[in-house]
């Protein structure tokens, strides 16, 4: 392994992970990203999608002791449906002082209360991400995602209450064409690039590289093929936070949908005309027939609210007040990879 600081920091804040797994942050800096699982389940239809998470979560919970992370959205709820009676669900809360945030708990309660489940509330706090950011970098062997920390608190808990494993919605939306706003049009190769990159990297860095490699093996006739890059590359990118925060709370990681792929072209008109995810919605109709759909919402981070008094980073190879306009999740990125590098060095000093 080569160590390419410049290209790893690159990288990250491009794509929230380190493409080439050749590079390295600093010796002895190993990555721990995993591949994409083998022996994946094909699915054409809601039906296959319905039985194949059904015997996930049952031969999972079988195997055990298992609680469910629920969100207020239908992936996890669908999840709850299959889980057994009495089986305990989780679902975050963001506590930030003089501030309303999006709360899935209402709608959470609603689907555990349906399925016979016990619903428990995980509040989170600036402070978790301050205290559990460091040891899920050591970890990880990059930066993290900001997703991490509360996946990491949840699995403690769970852990604590005699659980081992944990069951997530997670993949979802990647994989059945829930990425509504990229699969709103087609894109040419430089609007995606536009599009996606979640922080360009000369915003940041004095000296940066820019890696489109990603881009490239999915381009065609100069298009992207948006449905293919979800489903590889961001699904990819995706797992790899929850089985970072989960291996090391040593608890089990399980998302049923991430053992799965569509195996027949997206039918990007559908999704277009307002039914994106549509083999998972007609899932969730088949179980939850008195339910309205909410709307989709990312799992909440407040982190505007956070980092809107954090002045930016001092280190050398930043450019000064480069996060004068960021937005709140641009912000972590440049703090994440700003700490883990100061994690690195402090290691090396010892």
């Amino acid at each position: 392994m080569t160590v390419d600081k410049k290209y790893c920091s690159s990288s990250f804040l491009m794509y929230r992970t380190i493409v080439d797994r050749n590079k390295i942050f600093a010796e002895g800096v190993i990555p721990n990203i995993s591949e994409i699982p083998q022996n994946r389940i094909p699915i054409h239809t809601s039906n296959e999608l319905f039985e194949t998470l059904k015997s996930k979560v049952e031969d999972f919970c079988r195997n055990h002791k298992t609680a469910l992370c629920l969100s207020g959205g239908i992936d996890s709820a669908i999840l709850a449906k299959f889980m057994p009676k009495g089986s305990v669900a989780y679902t975050f809360k963001y506590v930030v002082p003089g501030m309303l945030v999006t709360d899935e708990t209402p709608q959470a309660a609603k689907y555990a209360k349906a399925c016979g489940l016990k619903h428990r509330i995980i509040e989170i706090y600036w402070d978790d991400f301050e205290n559990f950011a460091p040891v899920l970098m050591q970890h990880k062997g990059t930066p993290i995602h900001s997703i991490e920390v509360q996946i990491y608190k949840a699995a403690l808990q769970a852990k604590e209450e005699g659980f081992d494993a944990l069951i997530f919605g997670e993949s979802a939306d990647c994989l059945y064409g829930g990425m509504s706003n990229i699969l709103s049009r087609d894109w040419t190769f430089g609007e995606f690039v536009d599009r996606y990159t979640f922080l360009k990297p000369y915003y940041v860095l004095k000296e940066y590289e820019m890696d489109l490699s990603p881009y490239k093996i999915y381009e065609k006739n100069g298009y992207l093929d948006v449905h293919a890059w979800n489903s590889h590359f961001f699904y990819k990118e995706g797992f790899n936070s929850y089985i970072n925060a989960c291996e090391f709370a040593d608890m089990k990681f399980c998302s049923p949908y991430y053992e799965t792929f569509l195996d027949v072209p997206l039918d990007l008109n559908r999704v277009r005309s307002g039914e994106n995810k549509y083999l998972v919605r007609e899932v969730f109709k088949k179980l939850y027939d008195n339910f309205e759909i909410p709307p989709k919402t990312p799992m909440p981070r407040p982190m505007n609210e956070w980092l809107k008094d954090w002045t930016g980073s001092v280190r050398d190879e930043f450019w000064p007040h480069c996060t004068d306009n960021m937005t709140g999740d641009q912000k972590w990125l440049v703090w994440s990879l700003e700490r883990f590098l100061n994690l690195i060095e402090a290691n090396n000093a010892n």
